[in-house]
């Protein structure tokens, strides 16, 4: 695992890495034992204790921020607890949605069942329908989307997509099956189809805007290839 992990910037203050899909964070119980963690493998390739300032789900990739020290950790953290941070990820849901909208739904957390406010906002960027007949329908439909979660609750993006009726393609835990099978054996794509493109923050030291994007895997493009040219992808 320590040869797919990309490091997409670094300097004395902060590592960001590129975190492939299917790898733990780091240790939970939510995850179980696992041989590797990202924090574990990022502190093994570059040779530094540094400690993650944000999370990502399991099955997302994508950018993932570290810091060298626990002050810097918390400097970061206040800009996701002030919202200040933009965040913007890609996926593949099913169904035709909106050219923009908002999904405001509350949100709780495991061992937290009082729901907190959740807000993700999303426009589409491409829409296709391939003449696959599944279940009922003598076709399938699929969405492109980017989406700004302006909350940092437990599995967001999923969950608010699933409230819409729109899942994302490749979640075995709040997706559809059908669709998600569909993607396997037609495509090869086993992964989840939700990815971290882009993190924007105030540097910690300097306060400097700071974007750092990372790139799409493989199974991802053969995803997006089905889109055709999309324009700022």
């Amino acid at each position: 695992m320590t040869s797919q992990l990309e490091v997409l910037y670094a300097d004395d203050a902060i590592v960001a890495v590129d975190k492939p899909a299917g790898l733990a964070s780091h240790r939970s119980k939510l995850v179980g034992s696992d041989d590797c963690y990202l924090v574990d493998l990022v502190r093994e390739a570059t040779g530094r204790t540094l400690y993650l300032a944000h999370r990502l789900d399991r099955a997302t990739s994508g950018v993932v921020l570290l810091a060298a020290t626990k002050p810097l950790v918390a400097s970061l953290g206040a800009q996701f607890m002030a919202r200040t941070v933009g965040k913007r990820y890609l996926a593949v849901v099913r169904g035709h949605l909106d050219d923009v909208g908002v999904v405001d739904h509350p949100l709780d957390a495991p061992g937290k069942p009082d729901p907190k406010p959740a807000t993700t906002r999303f426009r589409t960027l491409a829409r296709i329908e391939l003449p696959i007949p599944l279940s009922r329908y003598t076709s399938v439909r699929y969405s492109l989307v980017e989406c700004e979660p302006e909350t940092g609750r437990y599995q967001q993006i999923r969950r608010h997509f699933r409230h819409v009726s729109h899942h994302l393609v490749g979640d075995t835990t709040h997706g559809r099956g059908e669709h998600n099978r569909l993607f396997r054996e037609r495509f090869g794509v086993h992964r989840l189809l939700l990815h971290a493109r882009a993190l924007s923050f105030d540097h910690p030291l300097g306060g400097a805007r700071t974007t750092i994007e990372a790139p799409l895997d493989e199974p991802f493009r053969r995803a997006l290839a089905l889109f055709g040219e999309v324009a700022g992808v």
